[in-house]
């Protein structure tokens, strides 16, 4: 499929001075991930060899040298890799599909599924993010399928991502999916843009919490960080 809207002439133009200035400052500007409406116009062999073309540019850049036999499939593997893999969370056709089923126990107790392990990658810098996901909920009439939340958990982070928007995106899709207005989400990661540059603080992580409902009064809460400790 050709994209007649990509031009790569037309390059977003930004002051080098503006970036210096912002630093590690980034401020995330919305909780939907910023894509473009053209986004998908492309499919994706055209991505993977367009990013293999300009990712060989880079590597040339570098001054390495993509006739040694080690180097020049690098450009099609990091394309590759780049559509298919953890960047695939941006295509809303890779978007689980949700199993629902009606909630015949009844059962009104939370739901605590935790330590989902995630990859993700730095919409800053584009170097890995990783770490664990603890995920609850209060069921109204359906329940989810438990192998559906580690699934949405991993759509949302196989894209550049802000762990705070990150963390809101999974409760948000929850609640969406389960029409239930109590869910709580809670993401512990290691940032490599903190630990292998600029301060490169290896023993620091990061933690982020979105509470919905029910688990916003403080007993709820309570129980639910004492689930998610457990174990520990």
């Amino acid at each position: 499929m050709s994209n007649t809207h990509y031009k790569p002439e037309a390059k977003l133009k930004v002051s080098l001075e503006d970036v210096d200035e912002i630093g590690d400052n980034h401020v995330a500007g919305s909780w939907e991930t910023p894509i473009r409406k053209d986004a998908f116009e492309m499919d994706d062999k055209e991505k993977v060899e367009k990013i293999s073309e300009h990712f060989q540019e880079i590597m040339t850049i570098l001054g390495l040298d993509l006739t040694d036999d080690s180097l020049k499939g690098t450009p099609h593997r990091v394309a590759k890799m780049y559509v298919k893999e953890i960047f695939s969370g941006l295509n809303p056709k890779n978007k689980p599909k949700v199993t629902l089923f009606d909630n015949k126990y009844k059962y009104g107790e939370m739901l605590v599924e935790k330590d989902i392990a995630f990859h993700s990658n730095c919409e800053h810098h584009f170097v890995p993010i990783y770490g664990k996901v603890h995920v609850a909920y209060i069921p109204n009439n359906k329940v989810i399928g438990l192998s559906k939340i580690n699934r949405l958990v991993q759509y949302y982070a196989k894209r550049p991502q802000v762990q705070e928007r990150m963390t809101v995106q999974i409760a948000n899709e929850l609640m969406a999916s389960l029409e239930t207005g109590s869910v709580a989400v809670v993401v512990e990661a290691d940032h490599m843009c903190v630990s292998s540059r600029g301060v490169n603080d290896t023993h620091s992580s990061t933690v982020t919490a979105h509470y919905t409902g029910s688990f916003n009064e403080p007993a709820v809460k309570q129980e639910y960080l004492e689930h998610i400790r457990a174990g520990k």
